[in-house]
């Protein structure tokens, strides 16, 4: 990807244990909304990033859940751990994106710490994870730490708003040694949302107010995929 040496840093996508960077027509610039700053750029990705993000997490998948329940307890407590320990790297980008104060941005930090340290079992499989604006950090935890601790891999879509947070805490489990695959990240709006379902996903969530959920189930539906809406 290619900006102006003057234009916003750009977020790429994180898949197979690494940042994943493509060539788009079109970006999508983030700005704080409380001072109106643009600070980073996402590309719109679609069917091809879908397909790349997708493939990895289900080759990823059987392994991590042959690794047995207590290793993957222990991966979400390691990472809950290091998130623990970036607090104020993560509230700070909190508050850049979603124009959070400095106490409910550090309060949704510790919501995600509490929620990968405390995981109760879910649904394995592969599944998509659709997020908001209004809770992206702490949603993200609260969805994805149950189905991985159940063996399920992942690919987050985070939205466009607010996309930093969640790709750090993607970029974080590479350092905490996750194995490579299990949670993924892919930016872009419907029509990541379109690839993912058409991708070969067990399960379409999404995590936010439900008003968009409603759209996001929408495409879930017209693709035949099994879709769950949870609150944001």
């Amino acid at each position: 990807m290619e900006f102006a040496p003057d234009g916003p840093k750009a977020i790429p996508m994180w898949i197979n244990g690494h940042a994943f960077l493509t060539v788009t027509d079109a970006f999508f610039t983030v700005t704080n909304p409380a001072t109106g700053e643009a600070i980073h750029r996402v590309p719109l990705c679609g069917a091809s990033e879908a397909a790349e993000a997708v493939g990895a997490a289900q080759v990823a998948q059987p392994a991590w859940a042959m690794m047995g329940m207590p290793a993957r307890r222990l991966c979400l407590a390691s990472l809950g751990d290091a998130l623990d320990r970036y607090t104020g790297h993560f509230a700070k980008l909190l508050m850049q994106d979603c124009g959070f104060d400095d106490a409910r941005a550090t309060a949704e930090v510790g919501e995600a710490v509490a929620a990968l340290r405390g995981a109760a079992v879910g649904e394995t499989g592969v599944f998509a994870l659709v997020l908001d604006a209004t809770r992206p950090l702490a949603g993200m935890a609260e969805a994805i730490a149950p189905a991985l601790m159940a063996g399920a891999a992942v690919v987050v879509k985070p939205s466009l708003k607010a996309p930093s947070a969640v790709y750090a805490l993607c970029e974080l489990s590479g350092r905490a040694d996750w194995p490579a695959g299990v949670l993924n990240l892919m930016q872009g709006d419907t029509a990541a949302i379109e690839g993912l379902c058409a991708g070969g996903i067990d399960r379409l969530v999404y995590s936010g107010q439900a008003s968009l959920g409603v759209q996001v189930g929408a495409i879930a539906e017209a693709a035949g995929v099994p879709f769950e809406m949870k609150a944001g």
